[in-house]
């Protein structure tokens, strides 16, 4: 079922309403630093890869189980481990405030269209994480080679 121009501007205006919650979403996963291990961008846009190539939500969090499931170099998980992983937060989320998030949308604008508006939603809120994944590598990174440890990533160097 195809939708007209006007809902289907109508849907996308409500989707970009959506980017702060969406970004602040996945910061706040992010940050918690205790939820997973030493992850890689690449294994960040893997994810990004497989939402965008599918059609299903179950899919998405199916991928995200297999990587939680992984330890790499048989010590580290790189996306957590247990409830309070990273994968687990992502899930929650995708669950609970994004779907919410879709259903919102969708009955303002098109009902029948709610699970394609989630999509949207999960692979604009997985996209901005690779993006803060890649800043919060890079200060680390920068951290390590000064040799100041890892603190929060939101809290401003000190000089």
């Amino acid at each position: 079922m195809s939708l007209d121009s006007a809902t289907e501007l109508k849907i996308q205006q409500k989707i970009r309403q959506a980017e702060d919650d969406l970004v602040i979403w996945i910061q706040a996963a992010l940050d918690s630093d205790k939820s997973y291990g030493d992850l890689k961008e690449a294994q960040f846009r893997n994810l990004v890869r497989v939402a965008s190539s599918t059609e299903s939500t179950e899919v998405i969090k199916n991928f995200l189980l297999y990587q939680a499931s992984k330890k790499e170099d048989g010590r580290d998980y790189k996306w957590g481990w247990g409830e309070n992983s990273l994968a687990q937060n992502i899930i929650k989320d995708i669950n609970t405030v994004i779907h919410n998030r879709a259903q919102d949308i969708a009955k303002e604008t098109s009902p029948n269209h709610s699970n394609q508006i989630w999509l949207e939603l999960i692979r604009r809120y997985l996209g901005y994480g690779s993006r803060y994944l890649k800043y919060i590598n890079s200060i680390k990174n920068e951290r390590d080679d000064k040799g100041q440890g890892t603190k929060r990533i939101t809290e401003k160097p000190k000089k």
